[in-house]
């Protein structure tokens, strides 16, 4: 694997090594159980997977995708029959994931991201959780943890911590765009499921939503340091993979802030919800509103 160096701030640049072990020195300053993830370089330049799905198909999150692994070169898939994503990971949430080239050119801020994104995953109780509501939480972590890590190493006034500050907030943003595109989107394909709208029909009202969602992407503004405002793909595989992570994020943002942006409190909420919340996806749901409610009630009693 190159050599890559990070600049820190202020200071000389640093080794990904050094960076990720400063990473994980911080997960157990916040109460994490640092996993045995990103402790060893790798000559694997990337993960390549191709999702996929049919062009009026439109699951909910990457469950409901198929998949075929890639290489370098991509996949070898008829893309006039199938929506195609093609995804050159950088990690991978396991106990033992290895630091991959591309993980190791990223800027800082991405880095610090991925590493504490994937390293949530392995926290309970999120291990517990559905997969669309553990990527959520993961992806609100990645960014505050994120935030936090700067602030406490490179000090308010650095262009890093500034950056990362604004991450959670951006990405609310976008979850709402793609939120909101996603459900339009299922509407059109159910009409042309049950023969209210022809093929010619839909596939103008989708390429009209996809023209849609690239313009309101792309005025979240300023611009995000770690992740793409924009879906990977203008195509039903990338608007479902990114509704995997934007599907529940304003409810875990909304619980975030109700326990004041602690992400201590934040995980502790979780894991209340997780216990109290066994059974369906649904009572999850409700019982996670529900911490929310009391968050806010007991916020405003002490003030």
């Amino acid at each position: 694997m190159a050599v890559a160096c990070l600049l820190a701030a202020g200071g000389p640049a640093q080794t990904v090594s050094e960076r990720i072990a400063e990473l994980k020195e911080f997960q157990k300053a916040l109460g994490w159980e640092p996993p045995r993830s990103f402790t060893r370089a790798s000559s694997r330049r990337a993960y390549y997977r191709c999702y996929y799905t049919g062009k009026f198909e439109l699951p909910d999150s990457y469950e409901g995708l198929k998949l075929r692994e890639g290489d370098e070169a991509g996949c070898k898939l008829d893309e006039s029959r199938y929506d195609v994503f093609f995804y050159r990971i950088e990690a991978v949430a396991s106990d033992n994931t290895p630091v991959t080239e591309a993980l190791a050119e990223s800027s800082a801020e991405r880095l610090a991201v991925v590493v504490l994104h994937e390293d949530f995953h392995q926290q309970e109780p999120v291990r517990r959780l559905p997969e669309p509501l553990a990527e959520a939480a993961a992806t609100l972590a990645g960014f505050t943890a994120a935030a936090e890590f700067a602030r406490l190493h490179h000090g308010e006034n650095s262009e890093t911590y500034r950056r990362l500050a604004q991450e959670a907030e951006l990405y609310l943003r976008k979850a709402r765009v793609i939120n909101e595109s996603h459900r339009r989107l299922r509407a059109v394909y159910e009409d042309f499921q049950r023969g209210r709208l022809s093929e010619r029909e839909a596939l103008a009202a989708k390429e009209r939503e996809f023209v849609e969602l690239g313009r309101r992407c792309l005025e979240i503004l300023p611009e995000p340091a770690s992740f793409n405002r924009c879906p990977p793909v203008a195509n039903n595989a990338g608007l479902a993979f990114d509704h995997t992570y934007t599907q529940y994020y304003p409810l875990v943002y909304e619980l975030y802030r109700a326990v004041g942006s602690d992400l201590r409190a934040f995980r502790a909420a979780l894991d209340e919800a997780v216990e109290a919340g066994k059974g369906s996806g649904l009572a999850l749901l409700r019982t996670l509103e529900g911490v929310i409610l009391r968050a806010r009630s007991s916020g405003e009693s002490g003030r």
